[in-house]
């Protein structure tokens, strides 16, 4: 599981990524709200902690930024603002859960995992942008109301691109969560651009509107029209 802890107090960053890795977590320590957003936005995660009091823009301001681009990974808000009037705020931001400094580490593993499993649960089993959608049961997939006929690797591809419709994805998050890769030494980028073409003729092939995008020099892009 992915953790973005995003905190600029060096001594509770690190404590936080020491807890969360005895724990077995991937944890990527960002101490900016601008760093935040870039990373969120070329990454995917499972769980964001979010402190609301940052350098340059503040945590609320890239809580509702982030919502507003369609990001949907649950974010845990951690802040010494403890009136009732900052926790409304917060949730009413975008926030999905709020926990007042000085907490215990064993509250923050709790609430963690309510909110993954909360996003389990609440999981669409179809997935669908413009015209395109997917059937993660069935594991069938149509465009325009048509059969698309994907490999296993396509679908797995797709339902990435799919997942997080709207946001830049790197070749290298590609080939961390899609083909598993984190030990190379050579770049999987010919084999992932290799199989973008073939979905992209599978998908947008014949279509009017266009829904897999390649973001010069960053990765790719699944929205309608270009981005």
């Amino acid at each position: 599981m992915r953790v973005l802890v995003v905190e600029d107090e060096m001594k509770v960053a690190n404590a936080l990524r020491e807890g969360l890795e005895g724990e077995k977590f991937e944890v990527i320590v960002e101490r900016t709200g601008e760093g935040a957003f870039f990373r969120v936005n070329t990454e995917s995660f499972d769980v964001i902690l979010l402190d609301l009091t940052l350098p340059g823009r503040d945590g609320l301001e890239i809580l509702q930024a982030l919502r507003q681009r369609g990001v949907k990974a649950p974010v845990l808000v951690l802040t010494a603002r403890d009136s009732l009037q900052d926790r409304v705020t917060g949730l009413d931001a975008g926030a999905d859960d709020y926990l007042i400094k000085p907490f215990a580490f064993a509250e923050l593993l709790a609430r963690i995992r309510a909110l993954v499993r909360r996003g389990r649960v609440a999981e669409t089993p179809r997935l669908l942008v413009g015209d395109l959608e997917m059937d993660l049961v069935t594991r069938k997939v149509t465009r325009n109301a048509q059969p698309v006929e994907l490999t296993v690797r396509e679908f797995e591809l797709l339902e990435y691109l799919l997942r997080y419709h709207g946001q830049v994805v790197s070749r290298e998050t590609l080939a961390r969560d899609v083909w598993k890769e984190t030990a190379r030494t050579t770049p999987l980028d010919n084999v992932i651009d290799v199989h973008i073409a073939r979905l992209r003729r599978k998908v947008d092939l014949d279509q009017s509107i266009k829904l897999i995008h390649t973001v010069r020099g960053v990765g790719f892009m699944l929205r309608e029209g270009e981005p």
